[in-house]
């Protein structure tokens, strides 16, 4: 709420964990399924394994994102899941988002 008691502005709901693209664009793939491969998240999304990997540790910092290593044969796989926390943080971003463009 404002100081004057209107309902705060939709903006101030926005996740700001979320707000940057690359950081959404992990989550909103992560969201449609149950976990996925280091490898197909950087293809799906289109940027470089190090900003991924930056991102991927920021999202994790905020328990969005969590993430499984393993192996496939003798080659190392990083596994990426979202959490309930990061399911939760989306649905809210993505309302906040509908907000401020629906006006209020």
């Amino acid at each position: 709420m404002s100081p004057d008691g209107a309902p705060a502005h939709p903006r101030l709901k926005l996740d700001e964990y979320l707000s940057l693209p690359v950081r959404l664009s992990i989550v909103a793939a992560l969201a449609r399924v149950d976990d996925a491969e280091f490898g197909a998240v950087r293809d799906a999304i289109e940027v470089s394994d190090p900003v991924l990997s930056k991102q991927i540790g920021i999202l994790e910092g905020a328990s969005y994102v969590s993430t499984r290593k393993g192996y496939v044969g003798k080659r190392p796989r990083t596994w990426l899941s979202l959490t309930d926390e990061g399911r939760a943080a989306l649905r809210r971003h993505l309302t906040a988002l509908h907000t401020l463009i629906d006006g209020l």
